[in-house]
């Protein structure tokens, strides 16, 4: 498969793993990683998939991550039930990423996209990271993807961006 594009099925399969917040913002609080069944859960939501690469990467964080906390009240109008982040990191690191931005429950969800298993399957990847993208689903829908060709920009990915496609 290479991309995903609106009006796609989001693909049968796709599995994440992440640390289920417990209300702690202790960084070194590590927690259980679990899987998480996207294609199941997206079937019954309007998600946002944005991908990173890489926790605490300087556009990652400065810009994107911050996109999204500025608007989540935005997004949840529009109708998103789940924003999720995802990378190659690891379980444990995203969790400390989200901690580490004040998320101590499940408004924004990070997990790991290990192995790259997902964005290799879309063709989605540079080395060993994830491309930035966005992929919004609605109901198991895909109603926008896009990835972000230019180096430190979230233009496609970013919160507004995604916000305009809504």
């Amino acid at each position: 498969m290479s991309g995903l594009k609106a009006g796609d099925s989001f693909p049968e399969g796709v599995t994440f793993t992440y640390v289920k917040p417990t209300g702690d913002l202790n960084v070194t609080a590590c927690g259980i990683p679990i899987k998480y069944d996207a294609s199941k859960e997206f079937k019954d939501k309007k998600v946002v998939l944005v991908a990173v690469p890489g926790a605490f990467t300087p556009t990652c964080q400065e810009q994107h991550i911050t996109s999204y906390l500025g608007n989540l009240d935005n997004l949840k109008a529009k109708g998103v039930d789940q924003v999720i982040f995802i990378a190659s990191n690891d379980a444990w690191v995203m969790s400390a990423w989200g901690k580490a931005n004040g998320i101590n429950d499940e408004k924004i969800l990070f997990m790991s996209d290990a192995g790259l298993e997902f964005s290799k399957t879309i063709g989605w990847i540079k080395g060993d990271r994830t491309l930035r993208y966005a992929v919004v689903v609605d109901h198991g829908k895909v109603i926008y993807a896009d990835i972000d060709d230019v180096p430190k920009s979230i233009s496609k990915s970013g919160a507004e961006a995604v916000l305009a496609k809504l």
